[in-house]
């Protein structure tokens, strides 16, 4: 195992020159899909297969209409919200307060020098990091010290350090929302998601309905985190600042 990890470290070392620091703000910019998500939609009624469903929601397609029933995910959606607001409240926004009440609720919390850099290996960033399967899982376990198994369970890696608090409330809503099982956080939706956030929708048309549901979900529990940071930041700091920031560039972990 440690002969293993040692030659990771020293293979990433050799490929990765140079680290460019992730930008809390360029990453809330960079996720807000609602345009894009518009053409997932209209994509949706192309179909032969007429529903889809997952653990809360049900995907109904009809002639020229898209209909979700999804009472049991809208419940859980403002239970999460209500729930994390209150957590990261009684926190005070503390990052490693946060940190502290995800390793007591069993989530495995890595915190290692140049997390950045190896997560950028398995183009992965900081924070959550999901069910990953095949290498990529076995390069996760490997340097993380979780075996040698090709299947990961969901932890969260960061790097030493100061960690920004909006970035980390970003991070925090997603985990509460996986750990209360909102759908669109499984392997093969959040795959989906990552291809989504870096193509030109090629392809897409060749989704199954299940597949094109599972990323709608996705692209919505993103959305859900990202309009929770930006209104926390926006609370603490005010809209003019906030703005003056995404201006500027952010700032970075």
């Amino acid at each position: 195992m440690k002969n293993v990890k040692y030659f990771l470290i020293v293979y990433i070392n050799k490929n990765i020159r140079y680290n460019i620091p992730m930008n809390l703000f360029q990453k809330i910019i960079y996720n807000i899909l609602v345009l894009r998500e518009k053409s997932l939609n209209a994509k949706l009624g192309k179909h032969l297969k007429r529903s889809s469903k997952n653990s809360t929601s049900k995907t109904i397609l009809a002639t020229g209409v898209t209909m979700t029933l999804n009472s049991e995910t809208e419940k859980n959606k403002n239970l999460v919200l209500k729930n994390v607001s209150d957590i990261v409240k009684n926190c005070s926004n503390n990052p490693k307060k946060l940190i502290d009440y995800i390793k007591a609720a069993g989530t495995k919390v890595v915190i290692m020098d140049n997390a950045d850099k190896i997560l950028g290996f398995i183009k992965e960033e900081e924070g959550l990091i999901c069910e990953l399967q095949g290498l990529e899982a076995f390069f996760l376990n490997v340097m993380t010290d979780s075996g040698l198994n090709f299947k990961s369970k969901p932890m969260f890696v960061m790097r030493n350090g100061e960690i920004d608090p909006y970035y980390m409330a970003h991070q925090f809503y997603k985990w509460y929302s996986l750990k209360n099982n909102l759908p669109g956080y499984d392997y093969f939706s959040q795959k989906l998601f990552k291809i989504y956030l870096n193509s030109d929708e090629s392809g897409m048309e060749n989704l199954t309905l299940d597949e094109m549901t599972g990323l709608k979900e996705a692209i919505d529990r993103d959305k859900e985190a990202t309009e929770f940071a930006l209104s926390l930041a926006k609370h603490k700091e005010g809209s003019k600042k906030v703005l003056e920031k995404m201006q500027d560039g952010g700032a970075n972990i």
